[in-house]
This record gives structure tokens, C-alpha cells and sequence, in this order.
């Protein structure tokens, strides 16, 4: 292990979370047929009894215990299990899993970026101002994903992708890890070379050749030499076995809907408690909405009992507006009708029919 003294100085403004569903496909499956937990399902092409010629797409964990994995033709992962439970592709109910992880994720985020399917980044408000804070924040993330999703998810915490993304793979499945920005090279230096992102098979070969099998070494190594082997891919190396990592969570350039939802401590009927809560998740939306610059129409409020039973309930208005007080007042119209005896575990607020602001347009907001 490196000594304590050498660390990375980097703000813990820039925490970063990398959220990666748990073996996405195969949980979903699982999630849909119950029956399956707990055996080894493999999803991908037909095995046709050990001929098949495709791939793996994905498995469960249980399936993984005999050595299947992704990208492993279809006919070995046969041969390896033949008594696995083998199901096609189903992208249309993926995607339409990954749309709701997504969409509940951006409530979390003042910042998210899908990279794939099953993955994103995300930056927290201002509101999470430390590591610690991080960590109880992703739990509540997990929560959720898991009660309205019903599969699990993997976090990893770091002070950038980098870091956050090799973290999430750390304690999978339903795994959390944080690695501070102080802890940043004791986290990294002893790992394989492989395990940082771009690093691939050819490439780890090369290094070995060259002597270099951990991410200390690869740190430690000139840079020049770097240059000389690899072109400018060789800095980058460098710079990532360092720990760092300059690239910024970027959101997804289209942005349909902005929402926010909290989960209360305990379940609660209380007036005061709800709409309190209601009011700081508006003020989080129109401080993305404004940040975006961006007007919107629709209005949608969120609700969800003690039972779990969720309600949706959307007002779409004749003009486009940023207006904050036109948006507490619809949603306080809509939060009306489940104001009463029934406790509530969760409420969410969000805008949609979006569009640019046009700094010449006149709002009109009396309506």
C-alpha cells in the first residue's frame, strides 16, 4: 500500500456517483418470473442443446457460479450448465425498465449521464456537501430502485467517474462503495491494470511484456516511455492510474421531463410534512429548470401509499412558463385529492413538455 501522505486534493464538490444495475437482463427476468430466483438463468441466444452459434448477453449471479459470462459463446456456457434456464433477449421490457430506473434517477440528480442500459452517472445537488452524506444518499438510492423496480443495484462513490465507476464494481451484487478523495491511489494501486476503463485485453498484454501488472506500477511509470509505446493513449493511462480523471458528468442532451421525489422517514398523513416536503422538491425542479433554461407546460404530481400504490396525477397549462409560483400552485391543486387519512411514503414532483427559453418572449403567467 502507498504511503498515507500521497493523496489526491480533490474537492468533494465533484463527488460522483456510478450507478450500475445489478446482471440487468437476467434480475429483470427474474423480477417478472418469480419462480426463477435462485437459478442460474442465462439470457442471450439460443443454446439449441449446446450448438447454438450467438452469445451471452447477460446472466445471473447464480449462473456466473459456473464460470458463464458476458460475451461467452452461447454453446460453452451450455456445456458448462446445462440445466440453466435459457431465455431470449427481451430488449423492448429492458428498455422500458431502464426508462423508469432512469427517470427515478434524475430525481436524485442535479446532474445524470446513461451511458448504457443499465449505468449512469450522477453529480447530487448542493445539498450533499460531504462523502458521508454521499453514503446515505446512494442507500436511499438503492431503496428505491429496488421497491419500485424490484431489482437491485450497484454504487460506487468517488471524487470523479474514474474512480466512482471502478467503485460500483467493487461489492456487486446490491453493493456500496465509497473511496474519498484522500484514499484515491490506496483504492487504485494495487488493482490489475485491467480494471481501468480502456485498459483491455491487448493492451494489458503490452504492459506485461513491459513489466506492468498493477496500477501502482502504471503510475509509477515515465511518462515518456508511455509516449513513446502507446501515443497519447499512454498519457492517458498515466493519468488514470494517478486516480485522475477531468471529464465531467454531461447530461443527455435531450431532456424531455425534470422531476424530483423524496421518500418520507416514516409514513405520513400529515399536511404540513407533505406539502413541506412537496415545496423543496418544486424548488429543486425549477432550479434545474432554470439552470437549463428551459419553460415548461405540464405539471406532473407523484404520489405513493403506506401500500405501495402509486398515483400519478399531470395539469398541462395554455403557455409555456418558468414561473416557481405557477408550479407550487398546480401541484398543490393535484396534491389536494390525496390529502386525508391515508399515509403517504412517497411524493415527486416534475415538468415536461419542455422547450428553450427565448429571452425576447413575453411570459404570460395570470392564467
Amino acid at each position: 500500500m502507498p504511503a498515507s501522505s500521497s493523496k489526491i486534493n480533490v474537492p468533494e464538490r465533484r463527488i460522483t456517483f456510478h450507478v450500475d444495475m445489478d446482471s440487468f437482463f437476467a434480475s429483470v427476468e427474474v423480477r417478472e418470473r418469480p419462480e426463477l430466483k435462485g437459478l442460474p438463468v442465462v439470457v442471450g441466444s439460443d443454446p439449441k442443446g449446446g450448438s447454438g452459434r450467438g452469445v451471452v448477453s447477460t446472466c445471473s449471479y447464480e449462473a456466473r457460479k459456473y464460470g458463464i459470462h458476458s460475451a461467452m459463446p452461447i454453446s460453452q456456457a451450455y456445456r458448462l450448465c446445462p440445466d440453466a434456464v435459457f431465455l431470449p433477449v427481451n430488449m423492448k421490457l429492458y428498455a422500458g425498465v431502464s426508462a423508469k430506473v432512469m427517470e427515478l434517477l434524475k430525481g436524485f440528480a442535479d446532474r445524470l449521464q446513461q451511458v448504457s442500459v443499465d449505468e449512469a452517472y450522477l453529480v447530487p445537488g448542493p445539498e450533499i456537501r460531504n462523502f458521508e452524506e454521499a453514503a446515505m444518499y446512494a442507500l436511499r438510492i438503492k431503496d428505491e430502485v429496488q421497491k419500485q423496480e424490484g431489482i437491485t443495484c450497484s454504487v460506487g462513490i468517488g471524487p470523479n467517474k474514474l474512480i466512482a465507476k471502478i467503485a460500483s464494481g467493487f461489492q456487486k451484487p446490491d453493493g456500496l462503495t465509497v473511496v474519498r478523495s484522500g484514499d484515491v491511489r490506496e483504492f487504485l494501486f494495487p488493482l490489475p491494470v485491467s480494471k481501468i476503463p480502456g485498459i483491455g485485453k491487448k493492451t494489458a498484454e503490452t504492459l506485461k511484456i513491459m513489466g506492468i501488472t498493477r496500477v501502482e506500477e502504471l503510475a509509477s511509470c515515465d511518462v515518456q516511455f508511455l509516449l513513446e509505446k502507446f501515443g497519447k493513449m499512454g498519457l492517458r493511462m498515466k493519468q488514470l492510474a494517478n486516480g485522475l480523471d477531468f471529464e465531467e458528468v454531461r447530461e443527455n442532451k435531450s431532456i424531455k421531463s425534470i422531476s424530483r421525489h423524496g421518500t418520507f422517514a416514516e409514513d405520513t398523513n400529515d399536511p404540513v410534512k407533505i406539502t413541506g416536503s412537496l415545496d423543496l422538491l418544486i424548488e429543486s425542479v425549477h432550479r434545474s429548470l432554470l439552470k437549463h433554461r428551459f419553460l415548461f407546460r405540464t405539471v406532473t404530481l407523484t404520489v405513493r401509499f403506506e401500500d405501495f400504490s402509486t398515483y400519478t396525477r399531470s395539469k398541462t397549462i395554455p403557455i409555456w412558463t418558468s414561473d416557481l409560483f405557477v408550479m407550487k400552485r398546480i401541484a398543490m391543486q393535484l396534491l389536494s385529492e390525496f390529502i386525508g387519512n391515508r399515509k403517504l411514503r412517497l411524493v415527486g414532483i416534475g415538468v415536461a413538455k419542455l422547450r428553450e427559453r427565448d429571452e425576447k418572449q413575453t411570459l404570460i403567467t395570470d392564467f
